[in-house]
């Protein structure tokens, strides 16, 4: 199973998802590895980061450009290929949206976010020209955890206007920020929360895989 993390907009959560769904594959027993096609390379060094945690290891191979070669051959050798893809219309989305099984495209609850659906959503259909079998669905990130809140709600409503939107959402908390620079996942952090959240979100990407 092929998955690439991507948006048309940084910041959004996308390694922080990309590098959490890996190292639950990992602890589940996956044979799993990350790709990191983005030149800020934040997945790439969570992973170096990782190797002197402890934690169970996560290979991760560094490549741009083009990257459907990479992500074929490693597809082969592997049972689940993670792409932390750029955060902006680049040629690793583009080329990674060709091989992709599924794409996880992370969405804060503001406007400015939200209205980079429209970019995206036809960087996709030229895509699904190449790859039929291709679905792509959105999550919510860094959400607010006040519950009288109704930026979530009318999130929901205003992506799936153009996308699924999965269940899951990931809230805005520290804990993602503390295991991303400790090169450890959530469900390595004392955050239970956040664990429940990545464990309900990676079942419902298996799921929809």
């Amino acid at each position: 199973m092929i998955i690439l993390v991507g948006s048309s907009k940084g910041g959004c959560g996308k390694s922080t998802i990309a590098t959490n769904l890996a190292a639950t594959a990992a602890h589940k027993g996956r044979d799993v590895v990350l790709i990191d096609s983005d030149a800020q390379a934040t997945s790439a060094t969570w992973a170096t980061e990782r190797e002197g945690s402890g934690a169970v290891g996560v290979p991760c191979v560094q490549r741009v450009g083009d990257i459907r070669a990479t992500v074929k051959e490693l597809a082969t050798k592997y049972d689940l290929v993670i792409i932390d893809a750029g955060g902006h219309d680049s040629q690793e989305l583009r080329t990674g949206l060709v091989v992709a099984d599924l794409l996880i495209t992370p969405f804060k609850p503001s406007q400015a976010d939200l209205d980079t659906i429209f970019k995206l959503s036809d960087v996709i259909n030229q895509a699904k020209d190449f790859n039929e079998s291709l679905k792509a669905m959105a999550v919510l990130t860094m959400s607010p955890t006040h519950p009288g809140n109704t930026e979530i709600a009318e999130s929901r409503d205003y992506l799936s206007d153009h996308l699924p939107v999965l269940n899951s959402l990931l809230y805005d908390r520290k804990a993602y920020r503390d295991a991303l620079s400790m090169g450890l996942g959530v469900i390595e952090h004392r955050d239970k929360k956040a664990q429940n959240e990545i464990k309900a979100l990676y079942k419902e990407i298996v799921s929809n895989g």
